[in-house]
């Protein structure tokens, strides 16, 4: 599968769990940074689409646990993205360097403006260029 955007990554001790393995919950950390290098890459950084007054709020995760990562090894994070009417949806998957998956998971985002529901117009304009709208 291709993505629209991949960054490295490496597995910190911290993020271990007694049995070696990463903790489930530090793939949500992953996941969300990719997520926050891919908006300041596509020109809109959180803190200022923050002080813009909008907020992209994550509204449901999905995700699938296949494998697991331990201390030191490199990895990819990816992610596509689609908007459905006011929502946009991060496929995004963790692969080890064979490009074998380890997670993956579906995360639905949601735009407040000034605190307010939005339709996320403003951040489909940033997104454009990659996004696959299914209204």
């Amino acid at each position: 599968m291709s993505y629209i955007f991949e960054i490295e990554m490496e597995v910190r001790d911290y993020e271990l769990d007694t049995e070696q393995i990463v903790n489930n919950a530090n793939y949500l950390h992953y996941f969300e940074h990719t997520r926050h290098k891919f908006c300041r890459e596509a020109g809109m950084p959180f803190i200022d689409m923050h002080n813009q007054g909008i907020d992209a709020v994550v509204r449901k995760i999905e995700i699938e646990y296949i494998s697991s990562l331990r201390s030191g090894e490199h990895f990819i994070s990816a992610l596509n993205l689609e908007r459905r009417g006011p929502r946009f949806i991060f496929d995004q998957a963790i692969l080890k360097d064979d490009g074998s998956v380890v997670t993956k998971a579906r995360i639905t985002i949601v735009i407040l403006k000034n605190g307010h529901i939005s339709k996320g117009d403003e951040v489909a304009e940033i997104f454009s260029r990659w996004l696959n709208n299914k209204d």
